[in-house]
């Protein structure tokens, strides 16, 4: 007791108006697992949807007052970085998150939704048939969905190996419990949560071990502390080449880059098309906007070694997703292969490292994730019918979607605009991103890599047009239907779609405030 008397203490300094936001989120997410453990059960669906549409709500406001600051003033918290990179990715993830969350709490007019009543049944057990018959559902895919989002703020921010990785499975952990929750073809919803989880585990081995060796070589487990001890190495480059390419593996694995791209048309498919929607866009962002951090931070220092590498994985990238995606004869396997095409476009704007490049990437990410969560929000409407009209799970065979824009067109229409924004044509929010990274990427002095770019993009067209072919110049099927919600889903579809048109025809705004991202270098 003497001792703690006599000593002196230092007490932390804690930004506490720097951390709201991600307080804001992970407080409701916490708060959401109680009300689901001790709230009567016939309220805790509706907190669970009030709590994850709120949270991401307040988080915005919070983040639109501290950008004015920011953009000022960045600054470095320890292991958390605020700066216009931080704050403008964190805003884009909680709006995305607000509309992923509606259509996750859609459900159509008999009360079935994309989750399984109790995913802990037995798929086709006797215990699986009590839960639906008394329509019961549980409701933790909400707070699962804020702490993944939670994990997705902090990613972007982190100056330390120990903070991206635990963002990082923070992030990660409730995805692969969600992938698992799907309402039909439950055996098909566990294999792609299990394969999620195992290569999600070996992507993770990969940035550990590539963090160990970049302690190793600059002895400290900061980022920024890592960019100035590069320069000064003598003998040891080769270190620091080898722990910088494997985060950045770990990194690629996230966004789906090829060969890093195995689990994303299964887990794409099997997973509940809502977390499927969340999961492609709100991940791809975060990631992202880490890699942004990580490459033009550290890993643009070694561009000369690694460069030469990364540019053939972004090669790769886009030609698997464009090639292989034009087989596919399921939508959503479709929109999987698409992700990995527009992974390698982005990577484009990552590797460009020119002013303003950081901006434009966020820009990109933006129009891809808000269409994407609208794409996945219209499958999780279409439904397989039969001659008696009973509805069934979603109809993801291409050849269902047959004629659905002459009896459905205001869904049909939506999913019209977010196919153009995925092809890129002008007057849509993609057009406009793949301007400005393929710009950076010719800055760059990418100019091969931009021109092979815009071939796989021209071939992608050809896949997201048979789909509008089938939408509305063919005979209408019998067997498939738009079928009638609760509306939040509908409601969500609708306002991605006049974001994506918005931002198509009106840019200059967002741009002008992406135009402000800037990383805080060390």
């Amino acid at each position: 007791m003497n001792l703690l008397a006599t000593a002196n203490f230092t007490a932390p300094t804690i930004e506490w108006a720097s951390l709201t936001p991600i307080i804001i989120v992970l407080g409701a997410a916490v708060l959401g697992v109680l009300i689901e453990a001790f709230a009567p059960a016939r309220s805790r669906r509706g907190a669970g949807i009030f709590l994850g549409i709120l949270a991401p709500l307040a988080a915005f406001v919070v983040l639109v007052m501290r950008w004015f600051t920011v953009v000022d003033t960045p600054s470095s918290l320890g292991e958390y970085v605020e700066d216009p990179l931080t704050i403008a990715t964190q805003a884009i993830l909680v709006l995305v998150t607000f509309v992923a969350i509606l259509v996750m709490a859609d459900r159509t007019r008999v009360g079935d939704g994309a989750f399984a009543g109790q995913p802990s049944d037995r798929p086709g057990s006797s215990d699986e048939e009590t839960s639906d018959a008394h329509g019961y559902q549980r409701s933790e895919m909400f707070p699962l969905t804020l702490f993944s989002l939670g994990g997705m703020m902090i990613f972007p921010a982190a100056d330390s190996f120990i903070t991206l990785f635990v963002a990082l499975e923070v992030m990660s952990l409730p995805l692969y419990i969600l992938a698992a929750t799907a309402r039909r073809r439950r055996q098909l919803s566990h294999e792609a949560a299990l394969k999620y989880f195992l290569l999600g585990a070996f992507a993770s081995a990969f940035l550990l071990m590539g963090s160990a060796l970049l302690y190793g070589f600059s002895r400290s487990l900061k980022i920024s502390a890592l960019a100035s001890a590069i320069p000064t190495a003598l003998g040891m480059d080769w270190l620091a080449v080898v722990g910088v390419f494997m985060v950045m593996v770990g990194l690629l694995f996230k966004v789906g880059a090829a060969p890093f791209h195995a689990w994303t048309p299964d887990v794409y498919t099997g997973a509940p098309t809502p977390v499927t929607g969340f999961m492609a866009a709100a991940v791809k962002i975060a990631a992202f906007a880490a890699m942004l951090r990580f490459y033009q931070v550290v890993a643009a220092i070694l561009q000369w070694d690694l460069l030469p590498v990364f540019a053939v994985i972004a090669l790769a990238t886009m030609a698997v997703g464009t090639f292989v995606g034009l087989v596919q004869k399921d939508v959503k396997r479709m929109l999987a292969y698409s992700s990995i095409a527009h992974a390698g476009f982005i990577l484009i704007g990552v590797f460009s490292v020119v002013p303003g490049s950081a901006g434009h990437v966020l820009f990109y990410v933006l129009a891809y994730g808000v269409a994407t969560v609208g794409a996945f929000g219209v499958i999780s409407l279409v439904r397989s019918t039969d001659a008696e009209g009973y509805i069934g799970g979603e109809a993801t065979s291409l050849e269902r979607w047959a004629g659905l824009g002459k009896n459905h067109p205001v869904i049909a229409g939506s999913m019209l605009v977010f196919l153009l924004s995925f092809a890129g044509i002008p007057l849509t929010a993609g057009f406009i991103g793949k301007f400005v990274v393929f710009s950076d990427g010719f800055a760059g002095g990418l100019g091969w890599l931009v021109a092979f770019a815009l071939l796989s993009s021209a071939i992608t067209a050809f896949y997201y047009f048979r789909l509008v072919r089938l939408l509305f110049f063919t005979e209408p099927s019998e067997s498939a239907v738009v079928v009638r919600s609760e509306g939040t889903g509908a409601f969500a579809i609708v306002a991605c779609a006049v974001v994506t048109i918005i931002l198509g025809v009106f840019p200059g705004p967002v741009l002008s405030l992406l135009a402000q991202v800037g990383i805080l270098l060390p």
